[in-house]
C-alpha cells in the first residue's frame, strides 16, 4: 500500500534522521526502530553539566563541545526563527544552546544540538536526540526514546515518549505525544492528546477501506502528516493516521483509521 509509505505522510529529503525511516513499510515501523535507531547514531553531549536528576543550579551554555558556566550572556531571541542571541567572551555566537537553571536532565545519555533553549522546568531522559533551533519550554516533559527535529516546539506542559518531530513541529501547550510522529511544520493546538493506548490494552487495528490491518503494536498513537493542523483539545484514538495538509476542527475525537491529505475531520 504505497499511501502508508513514509513519502507518503512526509518529505524526508532534507529531513537528517530520514535513514530512521528507510524500509518502513507501513510508515509505523518506524516507531518500533526508534530504540535501535538511538543506539547507532546518538553521540551524547551533556555529560559535563554533572548534574542529573534534580534542577540546574545555574544557567549554563553548550559551545564547540563545552559546557560553559561562566564568561557569557543569554540576550534573548527565538531559537526557532534562528535568532537566539548569546555573547560569549565578548562576542555573539548563533550556535550556543542555553540550559536555563532550573531545567532537568535525567542522565547523559542526550544529544543536544545548536541553538537550542530548555527553559526552566524543562525536564528531558535519555536516550534522546534534540536537533538545532528547537525551544523546550517551562514544563515540557520529554520521557525517552525521543528524536526532536529542528526548529520544533515542546512546549508547557507537553508531554512526549517514544515519538518522532520531524523538521518544524509544534506541540506549544497542554500536549500529550505517545508512540507517534508528527511531521514537518505539523501544529498541535493547545490541549491535543494522541492517545496511544486502547482501553483493555488489546494491539491496535486500523481500517483502511473495507479492510483491517493489525498493527501488532499495543502502543501506538498516530501519524500526523506534513502541514496538518489539530485544533484545541482534541483527541487522536489510538492508530489514527492524517495525510498531508489534513485539518482536525477543535473539540473533535478522532476515530482511529486513515484519513487522506487534505482531509477535514469534524
Amino acid at each position: 500500500m504505497d499511501f502508508l509509505r513514509p513519502e507518503a505522510f512526509f518529505d524526508l529529503s532534507s529531513y537528517e534522521h530520514a535513514g530512521l525511516f528507510e524500509g518502513s513499510n507501513p510508515v509505523w515501523e518506524a516507531l518500533t526502530r526508534i530504540s535501535s535507531y538511538l543506539q547507532g547514531q546518538l553521540r551524547p553531549n551533556v555529560a559535563g553539566v554533572r548534574c542529573f536528576r534534580k534542577p540546574l543550579p545555574e544557567t549554563v551554555i553548550l559551545w564547540k563541545g563545552a559546557v560553559w558556566r561562566k564568561g557569557f550572556e543569554v540576550l534573548g531571541g527565538d531559537p526557532i526563527k534562528g535568532a537566539l542571541r548569546v555573547r560569549v567572551e565578548g562576542s555573539e555566537v548563533a550556535d550556543a544552546s542555553v540550559l536555563y537553571a532550573g531545567s532537568v536532565l535525567w542522565d547523559e545519555d542526550i544529544f543536544i544540538g545548536p541553538g537550542v533553549v530548555l527553559e526552566p522546568g524543562a525536564l528531558v531522559k535519555g536516550p534522546t536526540l534534540i536537533s538545532g533551533g528547537t525551544d523546550l519550554r517551562q514544563g515540557a516533559y520529554i520521557r525517552g526514546k525521543c528524536i526532536v527535529g529542528r526548529g520544533c516546539v515542546v512546549g508547557h506542559t507537553t508531554e512526549m515518549k517514544s515519538s518522532i518531530m520531524l523538521d518544524g513541529a509544534k506541540a506549544g501547550h497542554f500536549a500529550y505525544i505517545g508512540d507517534s510522529i508528527l511531521g514537518n511544520s505539523t501544529n498541535l493546538g493547545a490541549g491535543t492528546k494522541l492517545a496511544n493506548l486502547k482501553i483493555g490494552g488489546t494491539p491496535v487495528i486500523i481500517k483502511v477501506g473495507g479492510e483491517k490491518i493489525d498493527t501488532g503494536l499495543r502502543k501506538f498513537g498516530a501519524i500526523i502528516g506534513d502541514g496538518v493542523e489539530i485544533g484545541c483539545n482534541a483527541v487522536t484514538n489510538p492508530g489514527t493516521l492524517l495525510g498531508k495538509a489534513a485539518m482536525v476542527l477543535p473539540v473533535s475525537s478522532v476515530r482511529a483509521g486513515y484519513y487522506p491529505p487534505e482531509s477535514m475531520v469534524r
